[in-house]
């Protein structure tokens, strides 16, 4: 599977998410931060992008922290996400 099928999957899973909050926060951390991503960081956010949201959410907002130090680094970036 090529980088752009499997960034089309990303994609997918992450803009049609049961809450309207993540579709508009994973999507706009996609465009804009994802790039940027080293590879233990993109490893790190496809694990979380795969999280159902009620398991995601509460890393989000801060009600649980993150245990994974990879994945707490990207959950950071995700807090700083401004959506337009």
């Amino acid at each position: 599977m090529g980088d752009r099928e499997n960034l089309n999957r990303l994609r997918w899973r992450c803009t049609r998410r049961a809450m309207l909050e993540m579709d508009l926060l994973l999507g706009e951390f996609l465009d804009r931060i994802f790039p940027t991503l080293d590879p233990e960081q993109v490893d790190a956010f496809v694990t979380l992008a795969d999280m159902e949201d009620l398991e995601l959410w509460p890393l989000i907002n801060g009600s649980r922290e993150c245990t994974d130090a990879v994945q707490a680094e990207v959950v950071a970036l995700l807090r700083n996400v401004r959506v337009k």
